[in-house]
């Protein structure tokens, strides 16, 4: 469990409380823990942890990601993502490693390894992005 205090998941420099909600970008360069809800996309070098409680409808790049809460959105990580047993996970996910206990929910693609990581590294592609990119191609 993430605790108020970070504990053992990390140093959380910024918390988005539970009766917050918050929409638009977010960038930090140290640990976000997210009780609340949050729509929209989210970078941060550190870590980002959604609590059991925090709902995320955003794209995501960090350098580890633990969700026990419900995230709608594609989450990149640099080095891991753990999806805990009360995590619930829409989107796609790309990092270098993977950890997904038994109990979690995941729907979408995953790639995981050393090349992922460095592919984590570049900007996210949204599902906006994907769609203009499909538009952009000629048609034969």
């Amino acid at each position: 469990m993430i605790d108020k205090s970070g504990g053992s998941s990390g140093d959380f420099t910024t918390i988005i409380g539970a009766d917050a909600t918050f929409k638009g970008e977010l960038s930090f360069d140290k640990g976000v823990r997210v009780d609340g809800k949050v729509e929209g996309k989210i970078s941060t070098k550190g870590q980002l942890a959604v609590s059991q409680n925090g709902k995320l409808q955003a794209d995501v790049s960090a350098g580890n990601v633990v969700v026990e809460g419900q995230v709608t959105g594609n989450l990149e990580a640099s080095d891991r993502i753990e999806l805990k047993q009360t995590a619930r996970l829409k989107g796609d996910i790309r990092a270098a490693k993977l950890l997904v206990a038994e109990g979690a929910a995941f729907t979408g693609h995953v790639t995981v390894g050393p090349d992922a990581a460095k592919a984590a590294t570049s900007p996210p592609t949204t599902q906006a992005n994907r769609f203009a990119e499909k538009e952009a191609l000629p048609r034969k």
